[in-house]
This record gives structure tokens, sequence and C-alpha cells, in this order.
């Protein structure tokens, strides 16, 4: 049967959902990335009211799919089903020189720096005393034992590890690894772990200043690559992970530590999270579309029972294998064009 038919109701409930100017730009910008009701209120200058009732209208038609976090939702286009297909086939025959297309790409590009300016100020503010803070939420020993155990015993050439921080996975890592990069968008993160890193005396091992989602690595240079506690601050982490992909060798792996599902709204607005944790499924699904099969997924819930009301959180380890060849620059922006 092929499921990109669609009935005659189906289709005129998609064809009124989509037949809409203010709905068809939520359309093409859910294809640039997943946003959340207030991203769209901010770039298509509208209340948040109207923005719900046209997205709930997108998405009873099937075009788009719903993913709710705490108090918050963020929507995306469908994945599956026809009204997934007719939602790409509508996006992929706009014209992306459209004056209105264009202003809201552009607005949306000011959202994005706005959340990681955010985001940046909050690690200026905490980069000396970070691996303490973390602390509070992360059995660190735990952890980091499951990630040295989680990566295996064959010594790895090369690793890399995004949103490093104060480079303490790089120290973590540097018993089993040749050597290793460690990318962040921080400074001041960057002039702590150097530091750090030189007393240690890891002369293999270094760190730059680098954007996570378009990193100056080359394609399939890594054996392996960690991404540890950044996601949930990060505004589209599925590209991150895409990115991540890029970078790994055939068989690669990829370790993901990151919180489980919570409910700890604070988070967001005193700690700079854009993310309240991820399900098992979630990583793994974006994992899949970056070519890299789930392998392994462990959880490490606090000891204390009533941790959650003193803000100490599950940590989730999701371990993945590169399947394949590593999708190079040129294929990722044929794919997006």
């Amino acid at each position: 049967m092929n499921t990109s038919l669609i009935t005659t109701d189906r289709l005129l409930t998609a064809l009124r959902a989509a037949g809409e100017p203010t709905r068809l730009r939520i359309l093409a910008l859910l294809a640039e990335s997943e946003r959340s009701v207030k991203d769209l209120t901010d770039i298509l200058g509208q209340s948040q009211p109207r923005i719900s009732r046209h997205l709930k209208l997108l998405a009873d038609a099937g075009l788009i799919a719903r993913h709710r976090e705490g108090a918050w939702a963020f929507f995306r286009l469908a994945d599956d089903g026809p009204g997934a297909a007719f939602a790409q086939d509508l996006v992929d025959k706009l014209d992306r020189s459209d004056p209105v297309l264009v202003r809201d790409r552009m607005r949306l590009d000011a959202v994005r720096r706005a959340h990681s300016e955010a985001a940046a100020a909050y690690f200026r503010r905490l980069a000396p005393q970070w691996d303490s803070l973390r602390s509070l939420h992360v059995r660190d020993d735990a952890i980091e034992e499951a990630t040295r155990r989680m990566l295996g015993q064959d010594r790895l050439d090369h690793v890399v590890d995004l949103g490093t921080g104060t480079g303490r996975m790089l120290e973590v890592l540097a018993d089993c690894a040749g050597r290793g990069v460690g990318v962040d968008l921080s400074h001041d993160m960057l002039r702590y772990a150097r530091s750090r890193l030189e007393r240690a005396g890891l002369s293999g091992f270094q760190v730059r200043h680098g954007d996570i989602f378009n990193l100056t690595l080359e394609d399939g240079i890594a054996d392996a690559v960690t991404i540890h506690q950044v996601l949930h601050y990060l505004d589209e982490p599925e590209r991150a992970i895409a990115e991540a992909a890029r970078i790994l060798k055939s068989g690669g792996k990829l370790l993901i530590v990151d919180f489980a599902p919570h409910g700890l709204e604070f988070l967001r607005s005193d700690h700079a999270h854009r993310r309240l944790g991820f399900a098992r499924e979630q990583i793994a699904d974006w994992m899949a579309s970056a070519g890299v099969e789930l392998a392994a997924h462990e959880e490490f819930p606090p000891d204390d029972p009533d941790a959650a009301e003193i803000g100490r959180l599950t940590v989730s380890l999701w371990l993945g294998r590169r399947t394949g060849e590593p999708a190079t620059r040129v294929n990722q922006a044929e794919e997006a064009a």
C-alpha cells in the first residue's frame, strides 16, 4: 500500500489547513527546524493564542507533529503518514527567495542568536565553578565510569568532545585515547579548559573555539564523539547530532550524556536549559536520521528518592555507532536544498 496516498476528506482538510498565509509560513519555518510556540510568536509577530490556533489546525490535519516538554511544546513537520508527505511537498515547492520567507528566516536566525547569547552569558558567569554546579545533578564518578565502559576497551586514536566546557571529558578519556579535541563556543570555558589540560600534562589534547552546529573538523576523522550534558542547552539538538555523525568514521561511536525527561521548569529560567531532558526514543530517532544506530542506553537515577524535589535528575547515556560512510558537507547541503 502506498502510504503517501491520501483520502479525499484528509486531502481537503490538509488543503484547508495549509491554504492560509501564516500557516504556510509556519510550515516553511518548521521545515528549517523544530520550534516552540514562543519562537513562532517572536518570528511571526503574532499573539500566542493566534499562533496556537494555527498550530492546532496544522496538527489536526496531520501536517505537523507536537512534542511536549513540561510546560512547553515543540513542533516540527510530521515525520510519517500522508500528511507528512503532503507537507514536505508543499515546502519543497515554495520559492525560498520569496521576500516574506526570507524575512522569516532572518527572524529565525535572530531567535537562534538570542538563545545562543543567553546560554553564553550563563556560561561566562559560571565557568570557574561549572564542574561543582554540574555535580548537583550528576553522579560524576558513576557517569564517567560508564562513559569509559560504553566506549569499550579498544584504544581510540582520535576523540572529539562537543561542548567541552571545562574539558573534563577529555581528562576522563585521556587514558584510552591517543589524542583529543574539545570544541566550545564559550571563550571563558575554553580558557579554563586550557589551563586545566595544561596542569594535567595532557599535551595530546587541545580545545578550540567552534560552533557545534558547523564544525571546522573534516568528515569522518573521529573514532568517537562525546556530547556530555550539552543537548539540553541547544535550540536544535538534532542538528548537533547530525554534525557529530558527520565527523565520525564508519563504525565510530557517538556517546551522548544528558538528562532523562523531567518537569523542573526553573531550569529553563534560572539555568538556560532549552529542553527538559530527552526520551530514549527521541535521541534514537535523531541518531537514526544522522546515520547512527543506537547500540546501548543506560539510565542513572539519583540515589535520594526525594532528589527531584531538590534538583537532582536522572541521567541517561546513549551509545550509537556510525553505519556506512559519514555524510559529507556537500551531501548535507544537497539534502537541504
